[in-house]
């Protein structure tokens, strides 16, 4: 995948990576006196020792010239104890649910096993984890991936709906261009085969590292055979050669003609700065033909720049509905009520932008945003509809904006978080959480589609399954079709939802034994850059 204006983006991820190294408490060491060597450490129950004593203090310290600082590395030879420290008193520090934190002994523990420790066993109200976000990433691997900007693949996102045999993998929509347009896939065709491995029923490790390495090759150019099953239920088999695919986030542009008027569609992939100019075309499109209803489908949209959801946010809305509130305002632990303790910064709200924003310099322009002015938007939502694209649902409410949600519930993140280095590990806790204007950021389950709201995570609309069946921005498709049937008759059909089809090649394939232990599969990932919540401080143009 491609990150337009990547040099800002890997500038602001290689800013934070560098921050949040100071904060303390008394010494419970006897420690490094600074100078490069290194002294005795100790765990001590209860006894939060500076960050600062235990930073860049390594077991394996990275030597020579970092590539993407033309720095040394700042690794000083340390200990895994060192690393373990500094997790644990960078977690007390920052971590925003730091009073649920038991106070782990690193014995016996692996630097990863010990940061996987350092998270809450709480759960939502529905019994789900509540922090279901705690990751580490292999520093060179992130940066590498997010200087690049592009992702070795075919250019088709997948909806997973069964990780289990028998499973079911759909391709949900493809990039244009990519090879897999190239080679005739289509949204609904759903995977039998990878290089002669039955994706459906394999279960073994060897099926199961094979199946992966066709799904994601590790470079362009690598062909892999592909079975799939159409709509129609046809066989087809595909043979693509992998390439670096650069992504469409806004697509799908359209103005439907419908019993109530003209009604603005637009698909919005991805919160990243190549989005801006087009979904400013898309809003001069609507404005322009004078739209009565706007529909905005986000089903697969992760998040990505706050800025961005600000900015669309605004465009919908205009002045005279948001009346200078503010989009968002980031809150952390208790231990920080009015400043960052990453960058520092006094907390300051992000407002509703309206004007293009320079994402290369970090900047704001004199061009005004084009607004709609609208009261009430419809949103498309479903399981990957996260952070950024919650945000933007979230912040809407708080001025009053009325949004109708079609679809399913969202992914549940409130949650944001500053990816650290230390001795080439980058480590991603929770550190804040976001709300409106009205103070409410509490969805950590996840925003529900309803026809009878009764919390604050309720939105009034209707529960919808995706409907593979149908291409995106057909007005037959189960959502869409859902969304112009609410706009008339402000009420769901009677039956709004869809059932998967039955697809005769399932019914072909040999079942897992049961004497196997059944493995889950998981689809790798996405680029976290596309889906969290990056708050890259946007500065005014002087």
């Amino acid at each position: 995948m491609f990150l337009a204006n990547k040099a800002i983006l890997t500038a602001a991820i290689l800013s934070l990576l560098l921050a949040g190294c100071g904060g303390g408490g008394g010494l419970n060491n006897d420690i490094n006196n600074g100078s490069g060597s290194t002294g005795k450490v100790t765990y001590v129950p209860g006894v939060y020792g500076p960050e600062a004593d235990f930073k860049n203090f390594c077991a394996i310290p990275r030597k020579g010239i970092d590539p993407y600082t033309n720095a040394a590395y700042p690794d000083k030879a340390g200990s895994k104890l060192h690393e373990q420290l500094w997790l644990r008193s960078w977690s007390n520090r920052t971590y925003l649910w730091y009073r649920e934190l038991s106070d782990v002994n690193p014995a016996g523990y692996g630097v990863i096993d010990y940061f996987a420790q350092l998270k809450t066993s709480g759960l939502t109200d529905s019994g789900a984890q509540k922090d279901k976000f705690h990751f580490a990433e292999n520093t060179a691997d992130y940066l590498q991936q997010t200087e690049s900007g592009v992702e070795s693949g075919y250019g088709i996102s997948w909806s997973l709906t069964s990780n289990v045999p028998p499973r079911k993998l759909t391709v949900a929509y493809i990039e244009p261009n990519s090879p897999a347009a190239v080679a005739g896939v289509s949204r609904g065709d759903e995977v039998r085969f990878i290089d002669g491995v039955s994706f459906v029923n394999e279960n073994s490790t060897d099926a199961l590292n094979k199946l992966i390495a066709g799904l994601y090759p590790m470079s362009a150019g690598e062909p892999h055979q592909f079975v799939m099953e159409k709509v129609n239920g046809a066989n087809v088999t595909y043979n693509m050669v992998s390439a670096d695919v650069e992504i469409m986030p806004v697509r799908n542009v359209s103005v439907l003609n419908t019993d109530i008027g003209k009604v603005g569609y637009l698909v919005f992939n991805s919160h990243i700065a190549l989005a801006q100019q087009q979904l400013i075309s898309a809003v001069k499109q609507f404005s322009e033909e004078n739209i009565a209803e706007l529909v905005i489908d986000l089903r697969y949209n992760g998040g990505g720049l706050l800025a961005l959801a600000s900015q669309l946010g605004y465009m919908v809305a205009g002045d005279n509905v948001i009346q200078n509130r503010f989009f968002e305002t980031m809150q952390f632990n208790d231990k920080y009520p009015n400043t960052d303790p990453i960058t520092g910064a006094r907390l300051q709200p992000v407002p509703f932008y309206d004007v293009v924003i320079d994402y290369d310099r970090g900047v704001t322009t004199p061009q005004a945003l084009p607004t709609l002015g609208l009261s009430r938007v419809f949103v498309i939502t479903g399981d990957g509809t996260c952070s950024a694209s919650e945000a933007f649902m979230n912040a809407l409410r708080g001025v009053d904006v009325e949004v109708i949600q079609i679809g399913e519930n969202t992914c549940g993140k409130p949650y944001g978080f500053y990816p650290v280095d230390n001795c080439g590990t980058t480590f991603f806790t929770v550190q804040f959480s976001g709300i409106n204007a009205k103070g409410f950021g509490d969805y950590a389950d996840g925003f529900t589609p309803t026809e009878t709201p009764l919390y604050e995570s309720d939105i009034k609309g209707c529960a919808v399954a995706d409907d593979f069946s149908h291409d995106l921005g057909s007005q037959s498709e189960a959502r869409l079709n859902t969304a112009l049937y609410y706009a008339k008759h402000e009420k769901c059909p009677v039956v709004a939802s869809v059932t998967q089809l039955n697809r005769s090649g399932a019914n072909r394939l040999l079942a897992t034994s049961s004497a196997e232990p059944v493995v889950e599969f998981k689809l790798k990932p996405r680029n976290q850059l596309l889906d969290n919540r990056i708050n890259m401080p946007i500065k005014p143009l002087e």
